[in-house]
């Protein structure tokens, strides 16, 4: 068996249903999936409530700082990047991490091709 290929999703913490349907996808293709931490609940909703609501907004925002890091040296790892863009939305972060994969010279693919929409 030749070594698989790596794939790291990104997109939106809203779409965890396409989050977990890509991660299905990708490994049934035979390949290696990193993906996010979390994918039950929005940021905000995973950061509102709980556990969480004992941090300052300033540690919250630490926290997600340390998160979206933690997202970029996955990237790192991967051959390429699948970016979940859900009715063609691509917000702020996930933007971020487009430039970054394509700055490092990754293979970008999108879940909906601007054609299909």
């Amino acid at each position: 068996m030749k070594k698989p290929i790596v794939v790291c999703l990104c997109g939106s913490t809203r779409f965890g249903n396409a989050f977990r349907e890509a991660n299905l996808r990708e490994t049934l293709a035979g390949k290696i999936v990193l993906s996010i931490g979390c994918d039950f609940k929005s940021d905000d909703v995973l950061f509102g409530t709980g556990e969480f609501q004992k941090y300052s907004n300033s540690q919250l925002k630490e926290l997600k700082n340390k998160l979206d890091e933690l997202h970029l040296r996955k990237i790192d790892l991967a051959d390429e990047v699948l970016i979940l863009n859900v009715d063609g939305y691509i917000g702020e972060s996930t933007c971020g991490e487009v430039n970054y994969a394509i700055n490092q010279g990754k293979v970008v693919r999108y879940l909906e091709v601007e054609d299909e929409r």
